[in-house]
């Protein structure tokens, strides 16, 4: 799916937005700038009906909750983990348990890594584009 600019990215997180429900797990995948952090923040600000909520990237606190209508979103960033197991002292069971999950680098979870969307994004001239796979 092509993403030209900022706007089509907000419409596919206004799309994913409006499709997830609690215990929903989708993984971001792609290259350092590819529009991980992007795609999540346009997500999380349809969840939260609120276009101007500051959703900072998790690069350093490596996890970010949101509460929303829907229920609580879970914003992982995992580049930085060195284990797996790690994701347990992020809270990562309460996730799974009563939260939509966005996970930058999903493939740092080895076998922890539940069923979940996966969200592809590759950079596509001046613009992206994204590849979805369940």
């Amino acid at each position: 799916m092509p993403l030209p600019d900022e706007a089509a990215t907000e419409q596919l997180g206004a799309t994913l937005a409006q499709r997830l429900k609690p215990g929903d797990v989708v993984g971001l995948k792609g290259d350092l700038g590819a529009g991980k952090t992007t795609l999540a923040r346009a997500v999380i600000r349809a969840a939260a009906n609120d276009p101007g909520l500051i959703v900072p990237s998790p690069t350093f606190t490596l996890v970010e909750v949101y509460e929303t209508a829907n229920g609580p979103y879970w914003h992982f960033d995992l580049y930085r983990l060195e284990t797996p197991e790690q994701v347990y002292e992020l809270g990562w069971e309460d996730a799974l348990a009563a939260g939509i999950v966005l996970l930058e680098w999903p493939e740092r979870l080895g076998p922890l890594l539940p069923q979940h969307l996966s969200v592809t994004l590759e950079v596509d001239g001046d613009g992206r584009r994204a590849l979805l796979d369940v």
